[in-house]
């Protein structure tokens, strides 16, 4: 009613309650398409009860066809709202005339959101939103995920082969507003570089003080966070304060690794729990023995049932060596490699152990 009010909506002779497009003056600001454009090149609804073939359905009259269960009464007669009205009136029922963010896929910022401002801005004379975030498509292997071409899956389907954590940390490498191609190629790689940021803090606890702020790495992160979540570059600076790590063996930076870290849902656990293997927790869904443990081919050992065992053939290993019985030390390192279990031995004479 207030659109009609206003000129920007009008009842056509079809029975369907449109809106007059080109009435409003800021058609195409979200998407950058002018009237112009589409007029010449979108592909558009050609309906001869529109006084423009741009504009859009509000109030769509029933037809007898129809089930009774999508008509309901209305000052413009037995119908169905328009899909874009709905959304602008849930919007403005929860959120408000005007709220913060809208999300949603590349796909729906024209027309949808477009169609969502018209009529909420058209109505309430006032910014609808301040922050559109729209977000890049899932595909996989070059492909885009769909179930006719056989390559669609879960997230719990990936959780049982990767880490939670890999998986968000192989997710927040792209920025989210670009394509994020799955591949196991992508993920194994993602795996390896949070293995580097983890294997820095290994030997460096941090110092136990709070965030410095201040500090250059953290100046940088912010940055790169306010630039629109530019979570790729926000990255590349959690890596270059793992190379100070290496070489300077800072318990303030590593504090600061961590800090930064954690502020994108990353490096909270123990390194070594990390690098061995120890799945992380999820409520709800852990419990059932799919998402955040690491894959059967990971976590079985040749003749050994428990992670335990992994310490016990270090130590004979470590007595071996010791006996210069070198053929059975190095058989027992290429028994554990061929499982996916990393030895590292220290200058110190202690002995480590990673997943590869």
């Amino acid at each position: 009613a207030k659109l009609e009010k206003k000129g920007l909506a009008y009842k056509a002779a079809d029975g369907d309650v449109n809106y007059s497009v080109h009435a409003f003056k800021g058609y195409g600001k979200l998407s950058g398409k002018s009237l112009d454009d589409l007029r010449a090149g979108e592909r558009v609804d050609v309906n001869t009860g529109k006084r423009d073939p741009l504009d859009f359905v509000l109030w769509k009259a029933s037809k007898e066809s129809e089930p009774e269960e999508v008509k309901w009464p209305s000052k413009w007669g037995i119908g169905r709202p328009g899909w874009h009205i709905e959304c602008s009136a849930m919007a403005c029922a929860l959120l408000g005339e005007q709220f913060d963010i809208h999300g949603g896929g590349a796909d729906l910022q024209f027309p949808h959101h477009e169609n969502e401002i018209a009529q909420s801005e058209g109505a309430h004379d006032k910014t609808f939103v301040n922050y559109w975030m729209h977000n890049g498509f899932v595909r996989v292997d070059n492909e885009k995920m769909s179930k006719s071409l056989g390559n669609f899956f879960t997230i719990r389907d990936v959780l049982k082969k990767y880490d939670a954590e890999v998986v968000r940390f192989f997710i927040l490498r792209a920025h989210y507003r670009s394509p994020l191609n799955y591949s196991d190629v992508h993920l194994d790689d993602a795996k390896q570089a949070l293995t580097r940021l983890y294997t820095a803090l290994k030997e460096v606890a941090p110092d136990g003080k709070a965030l410095d702020k201040s500090e250059p790495h953290a100046a940088r992160f912010a940055e790169a966070m306010d630039d629109d979540f530019n979570t790729p570059l926000a990255i590349a600076v959690l890596f270059d304060l793992a190379n100070e790590i290496n070489k300077t063996k800072s318990a303030e930076l590593a504090r600061q690794l961590i800090a930064l870290a954690g502020i994108i849902g990353l490096l909270q656990r123990d390194p070594r729990d990390f690098l061995q293997g120890v799945p992380v927790s999820l409520t709800g869904v852990a419990a059932q023995g799919e998402v955040g443990s690491v894959s059967p081919s990971m976590r079985s050992l040749t003749g050994v049932e428990a992670l335990g065992a992994v310490e016990e053939l270090i130590a004979e290993r470590i007595i071996a060596k010791k006996a210069k019985n070198f053929a059975l030390a190095d058989r027992i390192r290429a028994d554990l490699l061929q499982q996916g279990i990393i030895l590292e031995d220290k200058p110190s004479g202690r002995t480590e152990w990673r997943r590869a």
